[in-house]
């Protein structure tokens, strides 16, 4: 079943929102499945327009060039990551109930019940793995930041870091922990995938169970709770 969400994002990204077109929909469709197959240093718009049957100069009609391209993709997955934090903690009063909600889809909001259509949330999360630090690890980074293009991204930290601070009030340094955590999900699946000796965790046949239960222990931890209690 799909459902149809309208994600509000950063319009210094775009020259055209992708959303509200048919083809805008198919150049990030086919975007995702290209950068995951090929790699986003691989990817150019000419493969691109090729893929989806269209000219390369459709494709600029909407993106001023890849890495916006890339940083629009992160946005959107930044952005259903928090849609999906608050919407599964919204009845939900146990601040550790939160949190570790808050966990599992940061470690894998993929999971869903739903889809939306043009999107393959799966294949997105594979290139946020993968991709997500080429978006703000940039010698153009601060700039880019007075423009806003990070505002989602702060918006979910902000969103962890709230729920850090209900689980304990005291804790100095909720968002860091929150930064920490979304950066620890993307690096320790990556490693498991693909420098197994730099971390504890396996992921198999898509299990990112053992992921999960690291963040869980490290944030309870430095919270100074117990997470069963």
């Amino acid at each position: 079943m799909s459902i149809t969400i309208q994600m509000q994002l950063n319009e210094n990204l775009y020259l055209r929102d992708p959303q509200n077109t048919n083809l805008g929909k198919r150049i990030i469709q086919y975007s995702i499945i290209l950068i995951d197959e090929i790699g986003f240093e691989a990817f150019t718009f000419k493969k691109l327009a090729k893929r989806i049957k269209s000219t390369e100069a459709s494709v600029y009609r909407y993106f001023e060039n890849k890495h916006k391209l890339l940083v629009y993709l992160l946005c959107w997955y930044w952005e259903w990551m928090k849609f999906r934090i608050d919407f599964n903690t919204m009845n939900i009063d146990d601040p550790k109930r939160k949190m570790k909600i808050a966990i599992s889809s940061i470690v894998d909001t993929s999971r869903r019940n739903t889809s939306i259509e043009f999107v393959d949330e799966d294949v997105l999360h594979r290139i946020v793995v993968a991709e997500a630090t080429k978006a703000y690890h940039t010698k153009e980074v601060d700039e880019e930041n007075k423009k806003g293009f990070f505002l989602t991204y702060k918006s979910l930290a902000k969103r962890i870091a709230q729920i850090a601070q209900e689980v304990n009030p005291d804790y100095p340094y909720p968002r860091a922990l929150a930064s920490t955590l979304l950066e620890m999900a993307n690096n320790h699946i990556y490693f498991a995938l693909h420098l197994p000796s730099l971390t504890d965790v396996e992921v198999r046949e898509g299990d990112l169970s053992q992921v999960e239960r690291l963040l869980e222990g490290f944030a309870f931890g430095l919270l100074g709770v117990n997470q069963t209690s």
